[in-house]
Formats: C-alpha cells, structure tokens, sequence
C-alpha cells in the first residue's frame, strides 16, 4: 500500500471538483466519501443530491476562514492531499476498510491524532475500487497548524502496520532515499508532448550518463551544457558554485517561461555536495592494474578491477568503516554499468542502459560512502568513456560477466543490511545485465562449439573439471555450454596453461552456485584470464640467468688497489669467478 503526500495546496473546491468528477480520462466511478472528521452531517456529495461541491469545500474550510479573520495573515498552503493505493494483487476492500485505513492514515500524519476533538478537518473519497483520496485543510478547529513535520515516514509506516493488519501485499520500508514518484501532472505533460520520459527522469538519466565523463563538478556541468541541457549554476560573490539547477529544452510552464530543476530535487545523490564528494573524490594512487607487466585494454582493466569487489564489499573492518568502503564500491559500480552502456555495441546497450536505470536506486542508501576508496572503479569507467576504440567480443563478454557478479554482491550487501529497496534494485538490474552477458557471449559459444576438441580431450578436460569444482561439476557437464568450454580450457593448454589451474581460479573469482549456466560464465573468465600465453618457467629462468651474465660480464673491473683492504680484492676475485 503506497500513501504519497502531495505538496500543500490552496484551492479546497478546484481539488474537490478533481475528485467528485469524471477523472481525465473518464476512470472516476461513483465517487463517494467513505470517513472523514465528524462524519454526522458532512455533506456527501456524492450521495446526496442536495449537496454541492461548494458546500462541502465551505465546512472544510471553516476553521481556515476563522483564522484568516482573526489573526489577519492569510493561510494560503492549506490543502493536505494524499492519495493511497492498495497493490495491483491485493483483494477487494470494501468501504468500511478502506475508511479505517483513512482514520489510522490522517493519526499517523498528525492531521487527526486519535482522540483529539480540535483536530483538522478532513475527508477520504473512493472514486475507484483500489485506491482512496484523503483532503484536509490544515488549520485546526483553535486556529493552531497540526505539526506535519515527517510526516511522510510516518504515513509509511503505518502503512507497513496496515499491510500486515489487512494481510495485504507487505512492501519494503522506506528510507527516504528514493527519487520522487512523477506527478500526475507531469506524466500527462510527458504524454501530451510525446515525450517517453517526464522531465525530471529524463534529466536523471542525463546527468547519470555525464557522471563518468567528468571529474570535477565544473567539468560535469560544462558537459551538460555541451549536451543541449540548459545548466542554471548559483554562485556566491566570490566565484564560488553553491548550487545547480538544470533543465529540458522546452519545457515551459503556463507563462511560457523555462522550468528548472535542482540536482537534489532529480534524485537525492545528485545534489551539488554528494556530486562534488563523487567526482572530486581522486588520489593519486596506482590503479590496481596498472602494475600489470602485460598491457591490457581498458576493458580488461576494468574485469580485473571488479575482482577485488568481494573483498572490498564483504570485508570486515575494526573500526565498523567497511559499511562506508562497500556503499562506495556500489555507487562506483553503477558509473562503471553506465560507461560500459554507452561504449557497448548496439545490440547490448538497451539491456545495458536499463540495467544502469534499475541499478541507480542500490547506488544510495543512508550509509554514506567513503567514495575516495572506491578510486580503481572509477579509474575503470573513465577508462572505457574515454577509449577510442569498443571491445573485442570477449573481452566485452567477460566484462559484463563479472558486473553480474559484482551486482549479485552488492545486493547480498544491501539485503544482510536490511535495505529491502535496493536488493530489490540490485536484482532487477542483474536481469539485464544477465541477458546482456548471454548475448555478448552468443557468437563466441557458437564459434566455439564448431571447433571443439576431440572426444578423448573432452573425457580428459572433464575429469579436470570434476576433479577442480566436484560440487558443480555435473551442472557444469550437463550444460549446452560444456563443448565451447572444452574448446576454451583445450586453447589455454595449448598456450602453456594448465586447465585445472585455470578452473580453480575462475571458481575462485566467481561464486558458481548462482550461475544458471556455470559453463558460460567460466567460459568468459577463462578466456579473461588465458588471453596471454602462460611463461615458460625454465625459458625465463634461463634468460635471466643469460642476463646477469652478460651484465656481469659488461661491467667495467676496477684495478686492484694497493691501499685497498685485502677484503675488497677477495670479493671482485670472487665477482669475477
């Protein structure tokens, strides 16, 4: 059951001609009041052919009037509205539950505490079979304002108390970290201009996208503005940015005037000071991968930095900091889906991008990120942006295998710290993500496969499988998979790698047991990890014993002196031999 406050209006008759009327789209059925404050005598317009919509806006607004003409200051923000929703599953309430769960919503809000005979005045309206309109003007029956401050986490949990009171579908508490739900007025502007998305999502998406583009907040609001988003900085006298506010080429309100939004008021984490925390969050530490002896692309630098996300995510600190190390690897997490996304072929960037839009409520919780520790994520996703060449197959394929991997820890995370929203984000997103690796990987298996080696290799590959992973080895065999994964793990032994070596370290780096298809997913770790031939160890112990000599050999001896010590002419004797 979803309970979502409007903000404060001031024209009690215009809301109560919305609610008593058709709907915009003819969808009022027989609207009605089902509770409301002193319901003996309340004009029911909807019952009573006598009554009139002016009438009952008059006996709401009565105590406003009083205060009006006695304190002389004028209440103009007087409208409560809150419309609540029973879920789309839920069985049918009738009448009289559905105006108790109005009561037990206006005491939760402080509209009406129990018990209190001066309280405001208020009214629930049902117009549909699933969901109720509750109005109250918000001047009390003394000429007090009720104290609505938090209101809102009220109202939620008492909706979680109805949920289980009701046995209605049970949803996830919330923690007030979540967007804004669209209004219903900017839905139908979206529709009635063609737009797919309203202005605020649209903006999101944006400014999420420009994110790994950018490491300073100057540069992020430089790159909007190049991106044909209108940018409104505020600054102080000194220079100084003190806030943003960006908008959506045409979107006017009724003076023709161009409407705004505040990075805070998009969604809570893209506000002026957590932006600035995020993006100003570089030290100049090696990246992980950098000490690499092997170059590698940025895409495979980004597979190798994800395989410390375990550690760095499940870790356990002394000093409890380990909640601020994993929420910033989370939030790097999504930036690295993002330029993954927009660097993606084609074929994989809607599965991509709508993973990046479903991830971005696990990005942010109400622990705050130490976002300085998660510097190699961000290295990463800054290192594909800025690529001028896409991935070959493989290494795509094993990228976004292991951000499947890294999305499943996070909402493990998430989940073990009770943040119900954001495991459920966390999960959604690995939907996609899933069906991005099956397609980055699907002409690889088919290649593969038309090559795979003889029936005496494979009996010999398996029992290195049975004999490295036991408890997934049947899953492993019996999946379509096998045959391409033979022919990987027959590749890498040619190249000088050993194949039980290689599944030890792929099982390692990839939890098995949540794989649907664990063939394919050590088929993209393997070939990650077998890409460079395996070193000889006696051919670089014979070079580098060939080295020293030759060294030894070049460095120019110095004439035994008379003065030096007999000891230093033993040791360029012995340095000679």
């Amino acid at each position: 059951m979803i309970a979502a406050i409007k903000p404060a209006g001031s024209n009690t008759r215009g809301l109560l001609a919305y609610l008593f009327g058709p709907g915009r789209h003819d969808e009022h059925l027989d609207p009605h009041l089902v509770a409301g404050f002193a319901m003996l005598g309340m004009p029911d317009p909807g019952r009573d052919e006598n009554a009139t919509l002016t009438e009952l806006g008059r006996y709401l607004d009565a105590p406003v009037r009083l205060r009006n003409s006695e304190f002389g200051k004028l209440v103009s923000d007087h409208v409560w509205h809150c419309p609540v929703r029973a879920a789309p599953e839920d069985r049918y309430l009738s009448d009289a539950e559905w105006g108790e769960i109005a009561q037990r919503v206006v005491q939760a809000a402080g509209i009406a505490p129990a018990g209190d005979d001066l309280a405001c005045r208020w009214i629930a309206v049902r117009h549909a079979d699933d969901h109720i309109h509750i109005l109250a003007t918000t001047v009390r029956e003394d000429g007090r304002r009720p104290k609505l401050h938090d209101s809102g986490i009220r109202v939620g949990d008492e909706c979680r108390e109805i949920e289980k009171d009701f046995g209605l579908r049970r949803l996830a508490k919330g923690d007030r970290t979540a967007t804004r739900r669209p209004t219903q007025a900017e839905m139908h502007k979206a529709e009635r201009l063609g737009w797919e998305q309203t202005s605020r999502e649209w903006l999101q998406d944006r400014i999420r996208a420009a994110v790994p583009h950018a490491t300073g907040i100057e540069e992020l609001l430089a790159y909007l503005e190049a991106d044909d988003i209108l940018v409104k900085p505020r600054r102080g006298p000194s220079g100084d940015l003190l806030g943003y506010a960006v908008g959506r080429p045409g979107d006017l309100n009724k003076d023709g005037e161009q409407i705004y939004h505040p990075g805070g008021k998009i969604a809570p984490d893209l506000s002026l000071p957590k932006l600035k925390v995020r993006l100003e969050a570089n030290v100049s530490e090696e990246h992980p991968t950098a000490r690499r002896k092997r170059p590698t692309t940025a895409w495979h630098q980004a597979t190798e930095a994800l395989d410390i996300l375990h550690t760095e995510i499940t870790g356990t600190n002394p000093d409890g900091s380990q909640d601020a190390l994993a929420q910033a690897h989370i939030t790097a997490l999504g930036e690295l889906i993002e330029a993954t996304a927009q660097k993606a072929p084609d074929d994989l960037r809607h599965q991509l991008q709508t993973a990046c839009r479903a991830f971005a409520r696990a990005q942010r919780s109400q622990i705050r990120a130490e976002d300085r520790s998660a510097y190699a994520l961000r290295t990463a996703a800054r290192d594909i942006i800025n690529t001028a060449t896409g991935p070959d197959r493989s290494a795509l394929a094993a990228l976004v295998a292991a951000l499947v991997w890294a999305a499943i820890i996070a909402g493990r995370w998430h989940e073990a710290k009770g943040h119900a929203q954001q495991a459920d984000a966390a999960r959604q997103a690995i939907h996609h993500l899933q069906s991005a690796a099956d397609a980055a990987l699907a002409p690889t298996l088919t290649e593969l496969e038309a090559r795979r080696p003889k029936e005496e290799t494979r009996r010999a590959l398996a029992n290195d499988v049975r004999a490295t992973v036991p408890e997934h080895a049947e899953r492993i065999l019996a999946d379509p998979g096998w045959p391409a994964l033979a022919t990987v793990l027959a590749d890498a032994e040619d190249s000088g790698h050993k194949p039980r070596q290689l599944l030890k370290e792929a099982a390692a780096r990839r939890e098995l047991g949540t794989a649907n298809r664990p063939a394919s997913v050590l088929i993209s770790r393997i070939q990650h990890t077998s890409r460079h031939p395996a070193p000889n160890r006696r051919a670089e112990a014979a070079r580098r014993r060939t080295t020293t000599q030759v060294v030894v050999a070049q460095a120019p001896q110095p004439e035994p002196s008379s003065k030096a010590p007999a000891a230093a002419a033993d040791r360029q004797r012995r340095h000679r031999h």
